[in-house]
């Protein structure tokens, strides 16, 4: 468990008043959860959160018919599908039945809410409404999701994951203060869950950690350290848009840890005087969602396809129930979530965001010699 631990910011927070969703939609929804916040300093020094809010529909389910939010030529809309043609084991989500590869439908649209905090993380100073993120192209159709921001040449690159019938991509944006964001389009046109710029051009590059995801894995040699499945690999750029993946392997699960189903990019890589800190997340396969956990790696300062530590024995950071023991009614996972997203130099110390439960924005403060 961290030194420091708290949420900063919780569904009860955001105000749907000014939600963007309001241009189209009616019915009444509620936050399902604002989390998985995006972390960058601000040129003034406090700090910006570019929180998730996963908004929902009150009541999804109306004459036998299940509820969902899209964004269509710059309005929102209710798509019904009939509840007997669907199947639901996951609470953020539903499947088309008998679909194959699976069709999937969300329980919930996500926008990003840009949440000013002190330059300590101890409190918010600002909500930023009026420099919401929100769907404004048909690839982002059902949301844009779990942004990470990076501070690469003077200029804070963000990406989402971008979902769309069309597509499951990941964007970009950029901006030249941390606060007012650009749309640049797609980056990486397959599902890709977890691209995450470093902070900083190794070898005078872009480059970022990506984790393509797919139907079908091949398992490794029966001796191999190795668990097989989702991994994290690397990716450069000249210029932050065309990105070329590594020949080399990247971060892989293995079998000894605690978390081996899959791993994924989690904070920024930040450059340390022993390499490259990475927090990334290991998940345990338990019920539909899993066990996610944060675990830590060090990546070579001049190649960081060069994994020097991988630290997945013991978690970093894992839930707490005793964080959200307030807004417990508030709960929808049936196990046990941190996702972290962020991390920002406090001094001593590094102040990191997470998603707690999916469901609010988490702020752990972490001696760096923690990771000596």
């Amino acid at each position: 468990m961290g030194d420091h631990d708290y949420l900063i910011f919780r569904p009860d927070d955001v105000d749907l008043t000014r939600s963007p969703l309001r241009n189209g939609i009616d019915v009444p929804t509620y936050v399902l959860g604002a989390f998985n916040p995006g972390l960058a300093r601000l040129p003034g020094g406090n700090l910006l959160m570019m929180v998730r809010v996963a908004e929902a529909l009150t009541d999804p389910v109306v004459d036998g018919h299940a509820l969902a939010i899209r964004w269509e030529a710059g309005r929102y809309r209710v798509d019904r599908h009939l509840v007997t043609g669907i199947e639901m084991n996951d609470p953020r989500q539903f499947a088309l039945r008998g679909r194959h590869p699976p069709l999937l439908g969300l329980t919930s649209l996500s926008w990003l809410l840009p949440v000013e905090l002190s330059r300590d993380a101890r409190q918010v100073v600002k909500v930023h409404y009026d420099k919401a993120i929100a769907p404004s192209a048909s690839f982002m159709e059902y949301g844009i999701e779990d942004a990470r921001i990076s501070l690469v040449g003077g200029c804070w690159w963000m990406t989402v994951c971008a979902v769309s019938s069309e597509r499951h991509c990941t964007a970009m944006y950029r901006s030249v203060n941390g606060l007012d964001y650009e749309p640049m389009g797609v980056v990486l046109d397959h599902q890709n869950k977890d691209m995450v710029l470093f902070e900083g051009k190794p070898g005078g590059k872009f480059m970022a950690l990506t984790r393509p995801l797919g139907e079908c894995y091949f398992a490794p040699a029966p001796d191999s350290i190795f668990a097989g499945g989702p991994a994290i690999h690397f990716a450069s750029s000249p210029d932050g848009l065309h990105w070329k993946p590594a020949d080399a392997p990247g971060l892989r699960a293995r079998k000894d840890s605690t978390s081996a189903l899959r791993v994924g990019g989690g904070s920024q890589p930040v450059l340390t005087p022993a390499g490259w800190l990475m927090l990334y997340h290991g998940v345990e396969k338990r019920d539909a969602v899993g066990v996610y956990r944060t675990f830590w790696a060090l990546l070579d300062r001049d190649d960081p396809t060069r994994i020097l530590r991988q630290e997945d024995a013991t978690p970093l950071i894992e839930a707490d129930p005793a964080l959200t023991q307030s807004i417990a009614h508030q709960m929808y996972l049936p196990t046990p979530v941190v996702f972290t997203t962020g991390l920002a130099d406090g001094g001593d110390h590094y102040i990191v965001v997470s998603g707690e439960a999916d469901l609010a924005c988490r702020v752990t403060h972490i001696a760096k010699e923690r990771f000596g």
